[in-house]
């Protein structure tokens, strides 16, 4: 079976930030393809620390890109527990490029995050974040 190239960027900021991590979770989906690429920066969201570590409104989240395949975008996603509703999946704008970047924002009660987090009112997590996400200058940059 040939490989898929990759066509997907995700911004990671946690432990897939670390290569062997990367690694270890992609075995899950056979001959995957991925590409770990440059330093980048989430401007309008900050991290927040809990049992895992997701994004809140304001600030900045330092990161690096991550290129996948469309396998490869199926096995992050079952580490990150979408399927579970421990995270969503949020495509953001890159200011370096015509194309979306995919962020993975969990609901900070879940993961039983520290600190208040505002987001917009509405009826479901992936909503609310959905809302703030396009009411403001969320975006992914990669520093020169």
């Amino acid at each position: 079976m040939a490989t898929m190239r990759p066509t997907e960027t995700v911004f990671v900021y946690g432990t897939l930030t670390d290569p062997d991590r990367v690694v270890a979770v992609l075995r899950s989906a056979p001959n995957a393809s991925y590409e770990l690429g440059a330093t980048a920066v989430l401007e309008g969201l900050c991290r927040l620390e809990g049992e895992y570590p997701t994004l809140a409104p304001g600030g900045r989240t330092e990161g690096r890109l991550l290129s996948v395949d469309k396998r490869g975008l199926e096995a992050l996603d079952r580490y990150e527990g979408v399927d579970r509703g421990l995270y969503e999946r949020i495509a953001v704008p890159r200011e370096d490029a015509d194309t979306d970047c995919w962020i993975y924002v969990g609901d900070p009660d879940r993961l039983g995050a520290d600190g208040r987090v505002d987001w917009p009112d509405g009826p479901s997590f992936e909503g609310r974040v959905r809302t703030y996400v396009s009411a403001r200058d969320v975006a992914v940059t990669t520093p020169e």
